[in-house]
């Protein structure tokens, strides 16, 4: 089993940065693919990045991958994704999950934290 908790949401203006942390624990979470995925009001949940267990490979959804950056510490167990230049669009609940395997689609993800919420004010 793998658990996890997501923290480093807000409220945030047009253009600014954040940056979510995904603090993982269990057994199997150092050979565990890391998706940070988001949904929207009305929305159906969606990739935003995600990353492979040793860290050298990742995918980003459309459209975002020139202002996030996934990353991964093992030696803390925590996954980043880091958000830059913040549009209202990206307004969502963000979670991050587990799976066995690097891949876009959230049903081969495993494990999910409860979510941390990112909203964009103009």
């Amino acid at each position: 089993q793998v658990q996890l908790v997501e923290s480093g949401g807000g409220l945030v203006q047009v253009g600014a940065s954040l940056r979510l942390s995904c603090a993982a624990s269990g057994r199997t979470v150092s050979s565990s693919a890391i998706g940070w995925f988001r949904q929207g009001p009305g929305k159906e949940k969606e990739l935003v990045a995600a990353v492979s267990w040793s860290g050298n490979s990742a995918y980003y959804g459309r459209s975002k991958e020139e202002r996030f950056t996934i990353s991964r510490d093992n030696a803390k167990n925590i996954v980043y994704l880091q958000m830059n230049n913040l549009k209202p669009e990206d307004t969502a609940v963000y979670f991050c999950a587990a799976g066995s395997s690097l891949d876009l689609d959230p049903r081969f993800y495993e494990y999910w934290g409860q979510g941390t919420q990112v909203t964009v004010s103009s």
